[in-house]
């Protein structure tokens, strides 16, 4: 008969501690529900929950969203973090991804830039859907696909592993694959920009393949003819006096001014701050900040037009 964490946690119940308050720790966004939106999130959240680790996962997602996680640190197939349980010092987490190999990364490259929609997408910045098929037709796995895929440690007492604490940060880690879908490249040992470079350089040796060609022919460039220097751009006129006096500008000087549609427009693209610590989510925050900004702007502009003497 299999024996369970889960089980164990069936029949010998300990009363929950009480974590120790934290200021200014790593909140996690959702209030209530799955954690992470994306599939390439859930697909992270459903590695941890494969443990089965029983009432442990809920204690990890209470400490996730109490904001116990004081810091998290990614590095290539390796996150560290402490979090405050019940003792006064913080305990530290490791979290050890099995990196993919360099020839791995780079047989893997050169399948993707074969197929032009993964190449797209992933030069976009987008992780696509079918991805994780790839990697198996290139006999690699994106997620971790046994255990041993994935160490987990942490200097609390207890003897569960993955325990609360370890949980928590898995939690948080899956809404950062929200913000960044190539945070999975990463812990598996790839940064984004050295992948686009490898997917790049693959591309490149494929297209010239398939043109019948080994090496492009180097062409002798064509013989320079003289040409004349184009002229220095005027300087702008400086009249100090008129500056520091006021002088009266143009009734199109600013263009059209209103006020914005969409306040925040452009965080709102950028996405959400990683691993936010205050209470209220940070484009939220950032939205009612450009709103009040935008009407104060105006006040100020339109209180500065009605000074202005008539012509």
């Amino acid at each position: 008969m299999s024996w369970r964490w889960r089980d164990f946690d069936h029949y010998w119940h300990y009363p929950p501690s009480t974590p120790r308050k934290v200021k200014g720790g790593i909140k996690a966004q959702s209030k209530r529900g799955d954690f992470g939106q994306s599939w390439w999130a859930k697909r992270w959240i459903a590695v941890l929950e494969s443990f089965e680790i029983g009432q442990r996962l809920a204690r990890g997602r209470s400490y996730a969203r109490g904001g116990q996680v004081v810091s998290i640190k990614i590095e290539k197939g390796l996150v560290t973090a402490s979090v405050q349980g019940s003792r006064p010092t913080p305990y530290d987490v490791e979290i050890h991804v099995k990196a993919l190999s360099a020839a791995a990364w780079k047989r893997l490259a050169k399948d993707l830039s074969a197929q032009a929609i993964f190449a797209a997408k992933l030069l976009a910045g987008e992780m696509p859907q079918d991805i994780e098929n790839a990697f198996k037709e290139a006999g690699l796995s994106l997620f971790p696909g046994k255990l041993n895929d994935l160490k987990t440690s942490c200097s609390c007492p207890d003897w569960s592993n993955p325990c609360k604490h370890i949980a928590a940060v898995y939690y948080l880690l899956g809404e950062e694959f929200d913000r960044d879908p190539f945070l999975i490249f990463r812990l598996r040992g790839m940064i984004r920009d050295e992948f686009l470079k490898l997917l790049g350089q693959s591309g490149e040796k494929s297209a010239r393949r398939k043109s019948g060609y080994g090496q492009a022919p180097v062409l002798a460039p064509p013989p320079e003819t003289p040409q004349e220097e184009p002229p220095p751009p005027e300087p702008l006129p400086c009249d100090l006096p008129a500056f520091w006096q006021g002088e009266a500008l143009s009734d199109d000087f600013f263009g059209e001014v209103r006020v914005p549609s969409l306040a925040a427009a452009l965080p709102k693209r950028l996405g959400n701050f990683p691993f936010w610590r205050a209470e209220e989510p940070f484009v939220e925050a950032l939205e009612r900040i450009y709103e009040a900004a935008s009407h104060a702007g105006m006040d100020v502009f339109l209180a500065a037009a009605a000074l202005q003497p008539e012509p």
